[in-house]
């Protein structure tokens, strides 16, 4: 089995105490980018090896963990999103959501066939008269059916069976599911862990991803290998000059990026005019310090607060926009009137 991350080592510990009394269903929550769902998995494997070590981790060695690492442990199912199906990646940092040779681009969601799949598997005996593990991952990327699905299921849920599930953010689950699972928070690393991880895998400019990533350490990884930063620049030279010619070609340039990443980008860049303002500091783009103080000292409190609470709207519908270049010039407009 593959060693956990070095900054989930309490967590692990509460995790063994928590195993004393196992709830049915545990909801494992935090930062998006720092390793939850590998996380969920060491304890679904966990779970489910027939000779865990003395710390509670999986063997990796007995004929359960080798299903596992295949996963085709008969009392295991994933459930996730098709976008993340491509290549079993790890699963709650995806950004890996490529899409198939079908002409028709893999979902985001998940769906109620696949909630309702596991009808099935928890209505047979297990295979090894031990537990059953679902592990499902995003939570929010459950549709309005698949939620309910699910939710039937927790209230009554059936024997020998755990669901371990992955959330990025607790504010967009359904208050019935988040009241029948008990939470569990994986915190952040502190910035010299996470540092020193970035390091030993490599990674150029480590502290620069790292702070652009909100300090998330497997999420400044994915960013460090991508080919979005010349984007992303594009971007933040934008929003450091705000104009209305500006705005549309740069709309232009970034029509065929990723929606979700801009809005994610500039809702950083907002929160940094706000944090520059109020107190002096910068979190997320330092190299564009001086820009920021500038913005700052020149925007209007009200507008700003209003724009963080526009980007953020949008933030909620970016995966679906019905014309990105639409979406991108208006977002980047309001920004400019923000701050004209």
């Amino acid at each position: 089995m593959s060693a956990l991350y070095p900054w989930h080592g309490n967590a692990w510990q509460q995790w063994q105490q928590l195993r004393a009394r196992l709830p049915h269903a545990v909801l494992f929550y935090g930062t998006q980018g720092t390793g939850k769902t590998h996380f969920a998995e060491a304890c679904a494997a966990a779970l489910l090896c027939e000779t865990p070590d003395a710390t509670g981790h999986a063997c990796g060695s007995c004929i359960a963990c080798g299903w596992f690492a295949q996963y085709s442990h008969p009392d295991f199912r994933r459930v996730r999103p098709e976008a993340l199906e491509d290549d079993g990646a790890e699963g709650d940092e995806e950004s890996d959501t490529k899409k198939t040779k079908s002409t028709k681009a893999p979902s985001k969601d998940i769906k109620i066939d696949q909630v309702r799949a596991l009808g099935d598997f928890m209505n047979v005996s297990t295979h090894r008269s031990g537990m059953r593990v679902v592990l499902l991952h995003p939570v929010e990327a459950l549709n309005t059916a698949a939620a309910n699905s699910l939710l039937k299921m927790l209230e009554e849920p059936p024997p020998h069976t755990i669901f371990l599930m992955v959330s990025n953010g607790l504010d967009r689950l359904l208050p019935t599911i988040l009241s029948r699972c008990r939470k569990f928070a994986l915190p952040m690393p502190d910035q010299a862990q996470a540092l020193q991880w970035l390091r030993k895998q490599d990674v150029k400019d480590a502290d620069g991803w790292l702070a652009e990533q909100g300090g998330a350490p497997l999420a400044a990884m994915d960013a460090s290998l991508g080919e979005g930063r010349e984007a992303m620049d594009i971007l933040l030279r934008q929003l450091a000059q705000p104009s209305v010619e500006g705005a549309l070609k740069t709309a232009d340039a970034l029509q065929k990026i990723p929606v979700p990443d801009l809005v994610a980008w500039q809702q950083r860049w907002l929160y940094d005019v706000l944090s520059s303002k109020l107190a002096g500091t910068i979190r997320y783009y330092p190299r564009f310090g001086k820009e920021l103080m500038r913005l700052a000292q020149g925007v209007d409190t009200a507008a700003l607060l209003q724009a963080i609470k526009a980007i953020g709207e949008r933030r909620a519908i970016a995966d679906h926009p019905l014309a990105p270049k639409l979406f991108i010039e208006d977002m980047l407009l309001e920004y400019t009137a923000a701050f004209s």
